[in-house]
């Protein structure tokens, strides 16, 4: 098996409430990105393969990471549809999407739990769909030769999270919320088996004058 490092996308358009809007970085998160090209040639990071998910804000951090050539694009990668199953809660359960930040703490575990327990029907995907492809597609990288960099979103990496940790529910819904913005995660194996090595860390980011850039939304 092969170790992987997960990035989630830059910042991407906070003021949207869709997906369609929502799916194209800031300008910070172009800067959030290019900083991280620029570490990991810095500490002259080897990656064999780049995987990114068909999302804009997945090709565009990429891109603004420098490492556009040659990267494979797999739908599996791609990011749980977070408004579409915000609204159907909404519609279904009279249950408001956040105002803040804050909110989500206890908003995130009841939306993730009322998909896993099959009770949104305007959900694109099942829970267990969703939860096989991030399984599926990990599995795959990981089978490949050589060090892998997927560029992706904070619920695929929260997903992947729980499956080498065993996280519950809200576990899962907690962990995904606390990933920032270029943030870098590495499953690597040990006994046959993926493990978290690294969470959330944000070396490019450390410096006093970026530290504004350390970004959730």
């Amino acid at each position: 098996m092969s170790t992987i490092t997960l990035i989630r996308h830059g910042q991407a358009n906070t003021a949207a409430r869709d997906e369609q809007n929502y799916d194209r970085l800031s300008a910070l998160g172009h800067r959030q990105a290019e900083w991280l090209g620029d570490h990991l040639r810095a500490t002259r990071e080897h990656y064999s393969r780049v995987y990114t998910g068909t999302l804009r804000r997945h090709r565009e951090t990429a891109q603004s990471m420098g490492f556009a050539a040659d990267t494979v694009t797999d739908a599996r990668l791609n990011e749980l549809e977070f408004f579409t199953l915000a609204y159907a809660l909404q519609a279904e359960h009279g249950v408001p999407m956040p105002a803040s930040r804050e909110e989500f703490v206890g908003y995130m575990p009841r939306l993730m739990t009322a998909w896993a327990e099959g009770r949104l029907e305007g959900a694109p995907e099942s829970f267990e769909a969703f939860e096989g492809r991030i399984a599926g597609v990990l599995q795959d990288i990981a089978q490949g030769h050589g060090p892998a960099l997927v560029v992706t979103s904070g619920g695929l990496i929260g997903m992947g999270v729980r499956q080498v940790m065993g996280l519950d529910l809200t576990g899962f819904a907690r962990t995904a919320i606390t990933i920032m913005n270029t943030s870098v995660h590495r499953l690597h194996p040990i006994g046959g088996a993926l493990a978290l090595t690294q969470f959330n860390a944000v070396p490019h980011l450390d410096r006093p004058e970026r530290q504004f850039a350390q970004t959730h939304l």
